[in-house]
């Protein structure tokens, strides 16, 4: 079984198109080269080259890569490429969702628990099998080795209560102020437990657009003061239907005879995000709203987007792939 780590990305992803291979090839420079850059103004919003090239430029604002100069965070050529890829990705995600400002239906909605459900949760509790787990974990690492990090951003544009309540959302996203109770080195360790590569952004290579929309579109929100309600809502969204979700994995968990590591990240989850949504539904929302009523469409818009791509990242797995007897993942993961 593989070591717990926590290290830094040791190479630049895998390119999966012109777009994405002149980014890779680009941070293999200094930083003062004036080389032109693709401008990506065609490409597919929601494709594997335009989505692999942003997670690349945004990584730049988290652990960067080996090798690459971090000068590059705030290179001005770099940023305006990053520009013309983010305003596809901005205009496709909100062609996808309704919009509106009925921020309590939207909320209301994600209480309601389906009488016969269905999804990638329920389907790993009744019948799944351990690579499809496996192959979760693997995509789902994309996302949890960042786990809050993205939302850290909208402390310094929130103020008062929503702030004060944010904050106490992120501490305990963050261990409470222990190391080893960190959400992403809890997924480090259920990683381990089982049988996969514990190391940050090991499986980017293997993990199709469908997950990198996910980050992206909270690296985005998170990145833009303007998107700052967008972000709240994402946040909102994830912590409310999280408790569920990862009642039913303890379960499918449970049912495989999976490591204690597996079932502790996803245990941690069920007790700490119960009381995250009503924290983030009364003390964040509300106060934010009360405050800032402008920005509720854009709350909104967050839920509905969250919801969007949760929903195309479940097709593309379950219906796409697992249902017919395939990997969801770009290549098949070793054996465990």
């Amino acid at each position: 079984m593989t070591s717990v780590s926590d290290t830094a990305l040791s190479y630049l992803p895998e390119p999966r198109g012109d777009l994405s291979a002149a980014v890779v090839e680009i941070l293999r420079r200094s930083p003062d080269d004036t080389a032109a850059l693709p401008s990506g103004a065609n490409a597919d919003p929601f494709g594997e080259d335009l989505q692999l090239a942003l997670h690349t430029c945004y990584e730049l604002h988290y652990r960067g890569f080996e090798g690459v100069d971090p000068g590059w965070e705030w290179n001005p050529d770099l940023l305006r490429l990053r520009a013309t890829l983010e305003k596809p990705f901005r205009a496709a995600l909100h062609a996808e969702v309704a919009g509106g400002a009925d921020i309590d239906a939207e909320l209301d909605a994600l209480l309601v628990e389906p009488v016969e459900p269905t999804g990638l949760s329920q389907f790993l509790l009744d019948e799944g099998e351990w690579w499809q787990v496996r192959e979760y974990f693997a995509h789902r690492s994309i996302y949890h080795h960042k786990e809050a990090d993205p939302q850290a951003w909208v402390i310094p544009r929130l103020r008062g209560q929503a702030k004060a309540s944010v904050v106490a959302v992120e501490f305990d996203e963050f261990g409470g102020g222990r190391g080893e109770r960190v959400h992403a080195r809890l997924f480090a360790e259920l990683l381990t437990g089982a049988g996969l590569e514990s190391g940050y952004l090991r499986y980017l290579d293997v993990v199709p657009a469908p997950m990198l929309i996910e980050v992206n579109m909270m690296s985005l929100f998170g990145l833009h003061r303007e998107l700052r309600g967008a972000l709240i809502g994402q946040f909102a969204e994830v912590e409310i239907t999280s408790p569920t979700g990862s009642r039913r994995m303890v379960g499918a968990l449970e049912r495989l005879g999976a490591d204690p590591a597996c079932l502790r990240f996803y245990q941690e989850h069920v007790e700490a995000d119960a009381v995250h949504e009503q924290v983030l539904r009364r003390d964040v929302i509300g106060t934010l709203l009360n405050e800032e009523p402008e920005l509720t469409e854009s709350v909104v818009f967050g839920i509905q987007a969250t919801n969007w791509i949760a929903d195309r990242f479940a097709d593309h797995v379950l219906e796409q792939n697992w249902r017919k007897g395939r990997t969801s993942l770009r290549r098949e993961l070793p054996a465990a």
